[in-house]
Formats: C-alpha cells, sequence, structure tokens
C-alpha cells in the first residue's frame, strides 16, 4: 500500500506540473522560457544520470523503471518548471534579490527531499549524500542558468541595437 500511495503522489505532482508548464513557457519573451526549460531539462537529467550512475541517490519508486534510473517527472518536469518560475520571478532582480528569491525556491524543495528520503522509497541517499549536497547543487544549477540566460539577454540586446 505504501508505494501505491507514493506512485499516486509522484502521479498527481507530475500531472499539476504538466498543467501549469504551458502557463508558464507561453509568456514572453517565449524564447527564453524555452531555453531555460529545455536547459533546465538537460541539465538535471545529466546531473542525476551521474549521480545515479556513481551510486548516490537511487529512485526505487520511479515512472518507468525498467528504461530510465533517473527520475523522470523530477528532472523533465517539475525542476524545469521550478527553474522557469525562477527565471521569470528574478528577470530585474538585483544579485541580493536574487538570492533571497532563489533561497524561497530551493529551501521547500531540499525538505521535501530530505522528508522524501527519511519517510519513502522515492529517493535514497547514498555514500554519505545528504541534505546539504542538495541545496548546493540547485543553488549551483539555478544560478548557472540564470546567468546563462542573462548572458543570452546581453548578446540578443548588443545584436538588436542600431549603431
Amino acid at each position: 500500500m505504501k508505494r501505491k500511495n507514493e506512485r499516486s503522489f509522484l502521479t498527481i505532482t507530475t500531472l499539476i506540473a504538466i498543467v501549469l508548464l504551458p502557463f508558464a513557457i507561453y509568456k514572453r519573451p517565449f524564447k527564453d522560457w524555452l531555453i531555460v526549460f529545455l536547459v533546465g531539462c538537460t541539465g538535471n537529467t545529466l546531473a542525476d544520470r551521474y549521480l545515479v550512475s556513481k551510486g548516490y541517490l537511487h529512485y526505487k519508486v520511479r515512472p518507468f523503471s525498467k528504461k530510465f534510473a533517473i527520475h523522470l517527472p523530477f528532472d523533465c518536469f517539475h525542476y524545469p518548471l521550478f527553474l522557469l518560475y525562477f527565471n521569470q520571478w528574478t528577470l530585474n532582480s538585483k544579485p541580493l534579490g536574487m538570492i533571497s528569491k532563489l533561497l524561497v525556491f530551493i529551501i521547500p524543495q531540499v525538505i521535501i527531499e530530505t522528508i522524501a528520503e527519511k519517510k519513502t522509497d522515492i529517493i535514497t541517499w547514498k555514500k554519505g549524500w545528504n541534505w546539504y549536497h542538495s541545496f548546493a547543487g540547485l543553488a549551483i544549477k539555478f544560478l548557472l542558468c540564470r546567468f546563462m540566460i542573462a548572458a543570452i539577454r546581453m548578446l540578443n540586446k548588443r545584436e538588436n541595437s542600431i549603431t
């Protein structure tokens, strides 16, 4: 019964993410948000694949478990959705504001992941992995993507300016 509840939880949260995704992407500038989404999917999938292959993380309860060792809903829907909302919210933020908004996104994710690791089979930490590794990893990935989209915007401004 426990595993059925975990699968139901994953299914419901994934469906919510899929429903919210078009609303997050379909905003101006569409191209920027599509880039953020694709970078989020790709980067998180690669990082997750590496961590799973090295034995730091294990997902006992996951969709398509015979095909993928990673947690596909988190890598392709949940994380990119959080990343989209973070990038949209920090669009015009200064560095200090960006850091405080980053904490608003990361702290709840790390708390939920920690509870999931302790109380469920959704995720298992191994080889000394702990909540602070997840916190640092999320912070680095969020900020890298944010700086990347800022660089793309600066390049676009330069190309579009008339000199």
